[in-house]
């Protein structure tokens, strides 16, 4: 009886030690991974939270200056004066010059005044 509770003992000591090999073996994996990971993304060039966030900005003020930009355009090609909002900062005009100097002297047919 003795010798069973000896080999159940020995057994349970081999499982015990070979979970803890294949739990080292797996953490060793895990790490190995995350490095290769950091390295493959490093090599990437990748941009920062900070960086993406500026140029966010940066396109949106565009974008808002292109259209204050079309509608000064529509205001000129009307031959009115552009009144509606303008972006801080902004060169836009606050008045259309003259209607057919906007079109390189053409009349509102297009074609030359002579």
């Amino acid at each position: 009886m003795q010798s069973q509770n000896s080999i159940f003992d020995d057994f349970a000591k081999v499982a015990t030690g070979a979970a803890g090999t294949f739990a080292g073996a797996a953490r060793e994996f895990e790490t190995q991974t995350r490095e290769k990971v950091r390295e493959w993304l490093g090599g990437l060039d990748m941009v920062g939270r900070d960086e993406f966030e500026v140029v966010k900005a940066m396109a949106a003020r565009a974008m808002a200056e292109v259209e204050v930009l079309k509608a000064t355009v529509a205001a000129m090609e009307r031959g009115t004066a552009y009144t509606g909002p303008t972006v801080a900062g902004a060169a836009v005009p606050d008045h259309a010059p003259d209607a057919s100097a906007a079109r390189g002297g053409a009349g509102p047919d297009g074609h030359p005044t002579a």
